[in-house]
């Protein structure tokens, strides 16, 4: 990833992938039952979906390398001591595959992109310094 054309968050490859994903599960989810709407729908929306809210408030965090690595923190283990959000949604996506909500491949395909999400936010965790505005 070349960081020095990254001028905003939308620029980053992480963050079009994870926007990606919420859209993709937002369509798929769509057809999951009505009884579903207040519990598995609406969980994996919000997990989906804060992947990427809380990767663009670390991107505005990252004049100092603490609240930035704090923020990307949110993004894989979440705040408030909930699970991951990336993971969670993997947990989200498991369950609407065993429920029979999502095929089998859709939903091994999505757990796929979720491992390449989780792994590019461990990476700019630990490459922190090389993602800081420079003072």
């Amino acid at each position: 990833m070349v960081k020095e054309l990254v001028r905003k968050h939308q620029d980053l490859e992480i963050y079009k992938m994870a926007l990606d994903m919420a859209m993709q599960i937002f369509e798929l989810s769509k057809k999951f039952p009505v009884e579903e709407r207040y519990s598995l729908t609406d969980q994996i929306r919000r997990s989906s979906r804060s992947v990427c809210a809380n990767l663009a408030e670390a991107w505005r965090k990252r004049r100092y390398e603490a609240a930035f690595v704090a923020k990307l923190n949110d993004c894989v283990r979440g705040a408030c001591r909930r699970q991951a959000e990336a993971a969670e949604t993997q947990t989200w996506i498991e369950f609407s595959v065993k429920c029979g909500y999502l095929d089998v491949e859709i939903g091994r395909e999505l757990y796929g992109t979720y491992n390449q999400i989780l792994s590019g936010l461990v990476n700019m965790i630990n490459h922190s310094e090389s993602w800081l505005m420079k003072h």
